[in-house]
């Protein structure tokens, strides 16, 4: 029976990880952009921002990961904290953490946005349409 009980919870996890950290977010982002309040695009921008820092981090650290058997878990919860509509934790995380490093970033450096002097590339990345268009014409 206890085999049996732990093939079904790993089949459970193995879908519920790709819902909730993709599917339900990808979801609420579109919903948040068609909708005609902007209110809730702060949520989904700052959980694409978290999601895609704990991504890179996961890919830098996954070998200590690999010996932490509760991690997936650990991350499930924490992801499900970050989407929740309950809890809102991805704009609570960005507030408090993101939003008050860049502040000091930029009263740090003399009021100077953290993305003024861009490099080529992240100017190439952001192309107006009309550039983009006479690219391809």
């Amino acid at each position: 029976m206890g085999e049996a009980l732990y093939t079904i919870i790993s089949q459970v996890r193995t879908v519920a990880g790709p819902c909730l950290t993709l599917l339900y977010p990808l979801y609420a982002s579109i919903e948040a952009m068609e909708s005609i309040t902007k209110h809730d695009n702060e949520q989904w921008l700052a959980y694409w921002i978290i999601y895609s820092f704990l991504a890179l981090i996961e890919i830098i650290i996954q070998p200590a990961l690999e010996t932490m058997s509760i991690w997936y878990d650990a991350k499930l919860v924490f992801v499900g904290w970050l989407v929740l509509p309950q809890f809102k934790g991805a704009a609570v995380l960005y507030k408090k953490f993101v939003r008050e490093q860049i502040k000091k970033y930029n009263s740090k450096h003399g009021g100077r946005n953290l993305f003024q002097g861009r490099s080529k590339f992240m100017d190439f990345m952001h192309h107006k349409k009309e550039e983009v268009q006479d690219y391809y014409d």
